[in-house]
């Protein structure tokens, strides 16, 4: 089996605060340059544990230049949503169970789409408690959780631009996934219409001009090119629809379907793309290696008949593990 890279009743209210006044110590750069703009401002609540650094560390390893911004204090992303363009930026709210949400002027009409995005991004419905005790009688899971409850599940705010990281991710570092795909946006994305001087410049490819672009020298080996051009006509004729409406599953099994993802892109996009609770790429190097499994390690199918017990949260399972194997 090919290896690859590493990488509940509780609902609390998705705001709980509307067009509040800007305070004046934002940090992050776009805050900072829009505090006088009409900009929308929401709190977005959750439960406690969470951790802005896991977040802001998720982020660093896989910003995107041109259509993400970061710095210790806030992130900042270009969108598009069918014909909408704009920026949001987000903030920790210091001492407070809220995340900050800022949305441009021109995605205003689109700030219920994008509360439950960003709350999906940052996993901010998440009941840790509920995870916890879920894990709490395994013996290698257990103590993990314990010791870092307030992991989470980083998901991406937009499943294609997620489905095209992973496979341009297929048997590469981060790092490198990160250069190839900011070809892809150098090359493809368009100028963020009304961009902040120093916010995001650039918009994500479309499937479609991802599908009919000249991609021969974007330095991908020619079969996982064909295989990106694929999946992207594929979204943007709409034989492949990127959901998980009717479950997980069934959209790995969609995703497999196309010639050149196999289950470990399938379920990675799964996990990455729609934060599903359930996911588990269980051919990830890091899983396998991660440090409760000795020095050997553990094989693929080893591990995926291990991971049953995990159900249905395999995917904190899976962010625990990457967490040990990183040396967390």
């Amino acid at each position: 089996m090919v290896l690859f890279r590493s990488e509940q009743d509780f609902s609390p209210p998705s705001i709980i605060a509307q067009q509040v006044p800007v305070s004046t110590d934002l940090t992050c750069t776009l805050y900072a340059q829009t505090m006088n703009s009409a900009a929308t401002i929401l709190h977005l609540p959750y439960l406690a544990p969470w951790d802005w650094q896991q977040f802001q560390r998720h982020f660093a390893l896989r910003l995107l230049p041109g259509v993400e911004t970061l710095d210790d204090d806030g992130y900042c992303r270009s969108l598009r949503i069918g014909a909408v363009t704009g920026w949001l930026a987000v903030r920790p709210l210091a001492g407070q169970n809220l995340l900050e949400l800022r949305i441009s002027p021109s995605a205003q009409a689109i700030s219920s789409t994008l509360v439950s995005r960003v709350r999906r991004m940052f996993d901010l419905d998440a009941d840790p408690q509920a995870i916890a005790a879920h894990f709490s009688a395994d013996a290698l899971l257990g103590p993990l959780v314990a010791g870092y409850p307030g992991l989470r599940l980083p998901t991406a705010f937009d499943p294609f631009e997620q489905a095209v990281r992973a496979i341009v991710g297929q048997q590469v570092t981060v790092k490198a996934a990160v250069t190839i795909t900011g070809r892809l946006v150098k090359r493809l994305g368009e100028p963020l219409p009304g961009a902040p001087t120093q916010g995001p410049q650039r918009l994500f490819p479309t499937p479609q001009q991802i599908a009919s672009a000249d991609l021969s020298a974007i330095g991908m080996p020619a079969k996982r090119v064909l295989a990106l051009q694929r999946l992207s006509a594929a979204v943007a004729d709409g034989s492949l629809e990127l959901h998980v409406e009717d479950g997980a599953e069934s959209l790995v099994e969609r995703l497999c379907a196309l010639p050149g993802i196999g289950p470990w892109t399938a379920e990675y996009i799964a996990l990455r793309g729609f934060g599903a609770a359930d996911a588990f790429p269980a051919a990830d190097l890091g899983l396998l290696k991660a440090p409760v499994w000795g020095q050997g390690g553990i094989g693929a199918r080893e591990l995926k008949i291990r991971a049953e017990a995990w159900r249905p949260w395999r995917a904190y399972a899976a962010i625990h593990l990457w967490h040990s194997y990183a040396g967390g």
